[in-house]
Parts: structure tokens; C-alpha cells; sequence
């Protein structure tokens, strides 16, 4: 488990995290939100020790990550996958860990299997691709068998088949009971993968909640409506408010209204003796409901001015 407690960074008079508190916890996947210059990267240095906190604590496992005497077989990590020495190769980059870690030579096949590198175990890191590079950097993160794991940005240059290899790993790794905690700007990911989110903007917290209840929090609910009445609905509900328009190529047959509740859409559908065959209430995207949610926290707005 990571806790973080009123974690707080500062470098000269610039506050990279403020009074920051969350827990990650066994078993679950947990996202790490937050727009560019949140505090996320100084986060994630502080956890695993590059970086001293001004105040507060992190801790994995309820100690500083320092006071771990073999730190890779207490958490694994991948913060940059262009970390590591080109000249060398991918098994002996891990060879030169495992060893330092106290972790059997066994386990260096184990992971280059894992990952998918085994063929390529001999060649030198500097020639592989970064989707190659990440899966190496995953490789090492699993090398010491850890029950913690921390990812930031894991799918950069990864191929579709690779994505899916690495959304797999991290609910598979979760599922045995380990913590996961996975940075990432890549919404889509999130949704597909992640149980938690804590979401951050500016080093402060916003929110620490599920993926659901997050993406609820948005402004983006929509209700579907089935009905071969189309044209005699959309008059209904139009004047009744709402906003109303085909799904997608599907024509009048399904409705995606804004602006009023299913239940009052199905009521005005009865009175008006209007067929509905269908009432589905969407909640915004987890992209839209962080937009919003964030949107007091951006520092680099493109073409725009404050």
C-alpha cells in the first residue's frame, strides 16, 4: 500500500505539491490524473525516494521507500523507459540489478519472457524502439517479484497488441493482490483499466474516488432513447427544453437527449402516447468530466489567454 499524508515539495519558491493526501491500495488499479505541471512526476520521485519531501511523508508498506534494503523486491517502477544504458544489453541490464538486489538469475529470463523480449535479450538497449524500451522498463519493474508497482506513462510508443498486452498485465498484477499505481494522460487507458483514480491539479488533490464516480461528477449525461416514434418525441421533448438528436447513422429510430432526466422523458413519452422502447441514461465520459474538473488547474492553455 502507498500512503502519501499532507505531502508537500518545494523547490526554491515554487510549490510543486501542496498538502497532498491519498492512499493506493492492494488489489486495485489506481490512475494518477492531472494536467501537465500538476505535481504528478514530483509525486511519484518523492514516493520512491529521488526526492526528499520539504513536509509530509509518503511511504510504501508504511516505511519510507529508502528504508527498504533491497528496494526492487518492494516496489517495482518505470518512470522514463530512455533511462538506461544503451550500450548495454537487455539482459545484462537486468542481470546487473537482479544482482544487486539480491534477487536469483533466474528471474531475468523470467521477465524478458514476460514482456515479450526474450529474442532480443542480447541486443544492445540503445537499438531498440521505445515501445521495446517500455516493455524493458516494465521487465524491471517485475524483476524483484514486488507487491507494489508504479508506472508513469507505461504505453508511450507502444503498438495496439502492446496496449492491450500492457492493460491485461496491470489487472492481472492487481489481481493477485498488488498495488498498481498507473500515471498516464491517456483517458481511454484509464477507463479500461484503472478501479481508482487520484486526480491532482496544481499539487493539490481533487479527487480520490472510483472511475465511475468520478466520470459521474461530469456534466456530459445523456439519456438514449429507442422509439419508432422519433419525429413526435423530439417535438415533445424540444419543447419541453431539451436538446435532442440522432445517435450516430441511426436516424430518429434512437434519440440522444440532453437536459432532462429519463424519468421525466419517459413520463412526456406516456402523456403524449409515445412508444418508447428504450431509456438509457449515459454519465459524461471520464475525458469530459476530468476537462471540467481540471479546468482551474491548467497552466499551459494553447491559444489561449488567462
Amino acid at each position: 500500500m502507498i500512503e502519501v499524508n499532507e505531502l508537500t515539495k518545494r523547490y526554491g519558491s515554487r510549490t510543486a505539491v501542496d498538502h497532498l493526501s491519498f492512499t493506493v491500495r492492494p488489489g486495485r488499479v489506481t490512475g494518477f490524473l492531472g494536467p501537465n505541471g500538476a505535481g504528478k512526476s514530483t509525486t511519484l520521485r518523492v514516493i520512491l525516494g529521488l526526492d526528499a519531501p520539504t513536509t509530509g511523508t509518503a511511504t510504501v508498506g508504511g516505511v519510507a521507500f529508502r528504508r527498504h534494503p533491497r528496494g526492487l523486491r518492494h516496489v517495482g517502477a518505470l518512470l522514463d523507459a530512455g533511462r538506461v544504458h544503451g550500450g548495454r544489453s537487455a539482459a545484462a541490464h537486468l542481470l546487473a540489478l537482479a544482482r544487486s538486489n539480491a534477487i536469483p538469475r533466474r528471474r531475468v529470463d523470467e521477465v524478458l519472457q514476460e514482456v515479450g523480449l526474450t529474442e532480443v535479450a542480447d541486443r544492445r538497449i540503445g537499438g531498440f524502439s521505445l515501445g521495446m524500451k517500455q516493455r524493458l522498463g516494465i521487465a524491471t519493474a517485475l524483476l524483484g517479484d514486488p507487491p507494489v508497482l508504479v508506472f508513469d506513462e507505461p504505453i508511450n510508443g507502444m503498438d495496439p497488441e502492446g496496449v492491450l498486452w500492457v492493460r491485461r498485465l496491470f489487472r492481472r498484477l492487481a489481481a493477485e493482490g498488488r498495488t498498481v499505481f498507473l500515471s498516464s494522460h491517456l483517458m481511454s487507458e484509464m477507463e479500461n483499466t484503472a478501479d481508482e483514480l487520484v486526480v491532482i491539479g496544481r499539487g493539490r488533490l481533487i479527487a480520490a474516488e472510483s472511475v465511475e464516480d468520478f466520470a459521474a461528477r461530469g456534466t456530459g449525461r445523456s439519456v438514449v432513447v429507442a422509439t419508432p416514434q422519433g419525429a413526435e418525441l423530439t417535438a415533445v421533448l424540444t419543447a419541453a427544453g431539451a436538446s435532442v438528436g440522432p445517435e450516430g447513422s441511426a436516424g430518429a429510430e434512437r434519440l440522444v437527449v440532453t437536459g432532462l432526466p429519463a424519468q421525466r422523458i419517459g413520463a412526456l413519452a406516456f402523456e403524449h402516447r409515445i412508444r418508447v422502447d428504450e431509456l438509457t441514461t449515459r454519465t459524461a465520459s471520464l475525458e469530459t468530466a476530468f476537462m471540467e474538473l481540471t479546468a482551474d488547474s491548467v497552466e499551459y492553455l494553447a491559444g489561449q489567454t488567462r
